[in-house]
């Protein structure tokens, strides 16, 4: 089975060499990856640092957008050059461990699901790590809200629908037309998989949060109402 590993980025400079050699190294019985890193616009050193890499991995795409245009429309870059049976979305700055990835994966390889989220809130809070400050403690309240609202909405009880860890078929992706063009794209596309009837396997997972000053893109005063009013568009709208 090949997996198209796709990895958005948006100047990562000091971890977008560390997540591709992680991502290269990756192996799993009767599983293959191609990696599509979209490097979204970086006005830091990222591209540098991706074509320090690139002549040591194989099957590594590297295309690149002059401009940001988002999280959402570098996932939509990668999908047009993606071949592989599966999709998983990678994000670039190691708050997701590449080596969960293979547990993410065994529901897939044992056709026991279609569809596999890793979840990281199939939890009570914990304050002496990811919950450790008052903004990631914020964060996992949003998360929750807005998991919450999607299990009303769409009838089917997802945890962590933000998560940014999801393995989904190409052959879905290729079949819907995708709108969201910054980190709307995770709302919209868990309303699609749910509106289409897919189970969603989730997958607890393990992450180590970081904070704006870290280099944090997503701002839960801003992105968690938008988050909201995509589940509610796309409950009633394709």
């Amino acid at each position: 089975m090949l997996v198209s590993i796709i990895v958005p980025v948006f100047n990562e400079e000091k971890t977008i060499a560390t997540v591709l050699h992680e991502l290269s190294v990756l192996r799993i019985p009767e599983t293959e990856f191609e990696i599509i890193v979209v490097n979204d616009g970086s006005s830091d050193a990222t591209q540098s640092e991706i074509n320090s890499v690139k002549s040591k991995i194989k099957r590594l795409k590297v295309i690149e957008h002059k401009e940001n245009m988002g999280k959402g429309a570098a996932i939509q870059t990668a999908l047009k050059s993606a071949k592989g049976e599966y999709v998983l979305i990678q994000d670039a700055d190691l708050e997701y461990n590449p080596s969960d990835i293979s547990v993410l994966l065994k529901p897939i390889v044992t056709k026991q699901a279609e569809v596999v989220f890793g979840t990281r809130l199939r939890r009570f809070p914990n304050f002496s790590r990811d919950e450790r400050t008052p903004t990631f403690f914020l964060h996992y309240l949003g998360n929750r809200l807005l998991s919450f609202a999607t299990s009303v909405l769409y009838g089917q009880w997802v945890t962590d629908m933000e998560t940014g860890y999801k393995l989904l078929p190409r052959p879905f992706l290729t079949k819907i037309r995708l709108n969201a063009k910054s980190f709307d794209f995770e709302p919209e596309i868990t309303a699609k998989i749910l509106k289409r009837g897919y189970r969603i396997c989730e997958i607890p997972i393990t992450t180590n949060p970081r904070d704006h000053t870290a280099g944090k893109k997503l701002v839960a005063s801003k992105d968690g109402p938008v988050a909201l009013l995509t589940l509610l568009k796309y409950r009633f709208t394709d």
